[in-house]
């Protein structure tokens, strides 16, 4: 099984914006904006819920396109993650998700 890690190192084939994608529902898409919605207290509609994998080619979340500063830092700098990143063990800019997910940091290991 070929596992697609984003550049900050969190596994999107466990994300549920691709799961929705790639299995068209609906319902996921549904719940995945709402919970988004009120972690980040903003609104998110089930609609933006589309991504195919934050390395892959194809469509990605409003969010992981255009708004995630570790995918914009990663790809600025050249690397398919932040593991390819001498700086990533004293970086500021994804500490907050290795904190918020140590399987995400042991994946770039």
């Amino acid at each position: 099984m070929r596992t697609m890690i984003g550049c900050c190192g969190l596994d999107c084939e466990k994300c549920d914006a691709y799961l929705a994608t790639i299995r068209d529902d609906g319902a996921l898409r549904e719940k995945t904006a709402k919970l988004w919605s009120e972690m980040n207290h903003t609104t998110i509609l089930p609609e933006w819920i589309n991504c195919e994998g934050c390395c892959a080619d194809g469509v990605k979340t409003y969010f992981c396109s255009d708004q995630c500063e570790i995918r914009k830092c990663a790809l600025g700098r050249g690397y398919e993650t932040c593991g390819d990143c001498a700086e990533m063990k004293s970086c500021e800019t994804v500490k907050p998700m290795h904190d918020f997910s140590e399987e995400a940091a042991r994946n770039l290991q």
